[in-house]
């Protein structure tokens, strides 16, 4: 991640991450990018019998029960592929150490991707969120593209302490504004009120979803550092709590430890897969587990 103190551009951050990212991903993965994700197709081709190395998100429920035998759809692959990028840029997501915040890696994965993706002549676009939909990059290719994303990256304001995120608001714009099948990447710590869940459903039944779920190890763990006082990323409310306190810590614990089945619930019952981003986690280690989890999942 970016650790240099010089400020930050557009041009020096894919720079950057062309020679310490891209270039060892294109090594590990042997240039195949397409196996970040499934690949999909828009025009239905044909019906056969299931294979069991089938993905049985195509089976076709309805043919299957009245031929009594599972069949699959199959689709004509588009040589392009569009990639949307959701991006919560809530209060939450500027948690972290000074070093490396949340929004950081959420910068950097984007330009990462959207870098991957136009290097093969697909579009890819963005839709910033806040409290509302502050700004939206339609879909284009390029590397002019990923410079234009990257800066409006850069340039959009950190928001003040209001209410908590509606993150259903920024599904909701992606699923009424994205006509065309795509590839969409949700990139949020998905810290909201509740609700999203469903939205998160419907566009996954529209388009490939993946979610990038960002976080920082401090918010699952507490470190026992004495009187402190917390403060609310989303809402400002403050409270002084004393990590000293070992059933504090626990309850703390805990109560991440909830969060974190409810979440991984909730994208399992969408058909989602995940990819957790940590602030203190190498990101090609984190792609590169992701890919080999899809890749095994389609033997």
């Amino acid at each position: 991640m970016n650790t240099s103190t010089s400020t930050p551009t557009p041009e020096r951050i894919l720079h950057r991450l062309d020679w310490q990212v891209i270039r060892r991903l294109d090594g590990l993965l042997q240039g195949d990018y397409r196996s970040l994700f499934r690949g999909f197709g828009v025009d239905f081709a044909d019906l056969r019998e299931y294979q069991p190395e089938d993905d049985i998100r195509y089976i076709d429920w309805n043919v299957s029960a009245r031929m009594n035998t599972p069949y699959v759809r199959q689709y004509m692959e588009d040589r392009e592929v569009i990639a949307w990028f959701l991006l919560d840029l809530s209060p939450s997501v500027d948690f972290g150490t000074l070093q490396n915040q949340k929004r950081n890696v959420l910068i950097d994965f984007v330009a990462t991707l959207a870098r991957l993706l136009t290097r093969h002549g697909n579009r890819v676009g963005a839709m910033m969120f806040g409290s509302a939909i502050q700004r939206t990059v339609p879909a284009r290719s390029g590397r002019l593209q990923v410079l234009r994303i990257i800066n409006d990256l850069l340039n959009q304001p950190r928001l003040n302490h209001s209410s908590m995120t509606d993150l259903g608001a920024l599904l909701k714009g992606g699923l009424h504004s994205i006509k065309k099948r795509s590839l969409v990447f949700v990139v949020s710590d998905f810290i909201s009120t509740p609700g999203w869940e469903r939205t998160l459903n419907l566009l996954s039944q529209h388009h490939e979803v993946i979610a990038i779920r960002l976080w920082d190890p401090r918010e699952m763990d507490l470190p026992d550092i004495g009187p402190i006082v917390m403060e609310d990323a989303e809402t400002g409310e403050q409270l002084y709590v004393d990590t000293h306190d070992k059933k504090f810590r626990k309850r703390f614990r805990e109560a991440a430890q909830q969060r974190e089945l409810a979440l991984n619930d909730s994208f399992k019952r969408a058909g989602v897969d995940v990819l957790p981003l940590s602030t203190e986690e190498d990101m090609i280690h984190a792609i590169v587990r992701f890919v080999m989890m899809r890749r095994q999942r389609k033997r």
